[in-house]
This record gives C-alpha cells, sequence and structure tokens, in this order.
C-alpha cells in the first residue's frame, strides 16, 4: 500500500471554526485539527484561552499533500480568508486568542511566510500584523470544537460568520483555477 507524503501547516486567523471550514474545502489538504498554539499554558482549555491570559491563539493545524497543494499556497488561502490587518480580532471576535499568525516548523516556512506577507500587503490598505513565529507546542481543542460547521450548520454564528468566509473562498481564483473545492464539505 503506497502512502501518501504529508506536511502539516500551522495558521490562526480569528475563530478556528471559521479556518477550519475553509481549509476542509481544499484539495489536497487531509485534515483540519483545532486547537491552540503561540502561548505559554501548558494544557489550555478553551476557557482559559478566553481570557485572553495564556498567550495562545486559536490555531488550526492543516495535514495536506504537498504533492497536490503547496505551503505558499494555502498560504495564500490563508491571506484571502481573513482580514490579516487586524490586530487582535476579526470582526465581533476581540481578544489576542484572535491574533492572526502563521507557526512555522522550518526556516523555509518563515520566508515563505514573510514572502506571502510582502505580496499579500499590496491588497491591503492598512499593514498585515500577522504574527510569523516558531511553533512550540499545538494543543489539540477540546472535542467539541472538531467540525463545528460542518456538524452545526444552521448555528446562527455558522449561518453569519462561517458561511460567508466559506463562499468568498469557493470563488478564490486559486481553486477556480485548479477546480479544487472538495464538494463533499459544501452544504
Amino acid at each position: 500500500m503506497e502512502t501518501k507524503e504529508r506536511a502539516q501547516a500551522y495558521l490562526g486567523g480569528g475563530c478556528f471554526w471559521c479556518m477550519e471550514a475553509v481549509f476542509e474545502m481544499v484539495p489536497g489538504v487531509i485534515d483540519v485539527t483545532n486547537g491552540y498554539a503561540g502561548g505559554t499554558t501548558p494544557q489550555p482549555t478553551y476557557q482559559a484561552v478566553c481570557t485572553g491570559k495564556t498567550g495562545h491563539a486559536e490555531v488550526v493545524r492543516i495535514t495536506y499533500d504537498p504533492e497536490q497543494i503547496s505551503y505558499a499556497e494555502l498560504l495564500d488561502i490563508f491571506f484571502t480568508s481573513h482580514d490579516p490587518t487586524t490586530e487582535n480580532r476579526q470582526g465581533a471576535d476581540v481578544g489576542p486568542q484572535y491574533r492572526s499568525i502563521i507557526l512555522y516548523q522550518t526556516e523555509e516556512e518563515a520566508t515563505i511566510a514573510r514572502q506571502k506577507i510582502q505580496e499579500h500587503q499590496a491588497y491591503w490598505h492598512r499593514p498585515i500584523v500577522t504574527e510569523v513565529v516558531p511553533l512550540t507546542t499545538f494543543w489539540e481543542a477540546e472535542e467539541y470544537h472538531q467540525d463545528y460547521y460542518r456538524n452545526h450548520p444552521y448555528n446562527s454564528y455558522c449561518q453569519f460568520v462561517i458561511s460567508p468566509k466559506v463562499e468568498k473562498i469557493k470563488s478564490h481564483a486559486l481553486l477556480r483555477q485548479k477546480d479544487m473545492i472538495h464538494q463533499k464539505h459544501i452544504q
């Protein structure tokens, strides 16, 4: 049995439910797991992270096949899916846990992230404030946070916040060009 190569990317762009719903549509993405990273408190809980005192951001761990989609392409989708110019917030979600953050594992990833920030700055009137920091530890979020959009598509937050992000990404040029939307994840 042939095993496909897998890689992981760690990104935070506001609520992890939003990021998860966006990246689950992308072919080449094998799995998306919600969690916490970038902080100092070991084994953080959602309640602790929500205080803004643990230093963690809500992030997703994206497991992907680099033969189908590159790290750079994932970052293009990341920068399209949220506002990287708002510090410690995305829409009504406010606090350091909602900051824009890229957690890299290698210097190559850090270099690509910084290049993508420079490229995407041309699309924004305000400076991009996305942090680019090394990944230390990823803490998986509680089970009820996993597959949230898929499990609760009619929840008001899903309808009014997540669904518009999903629709925006469906029209992303990269995905249209490659006809790359996972239809099974679209409600």
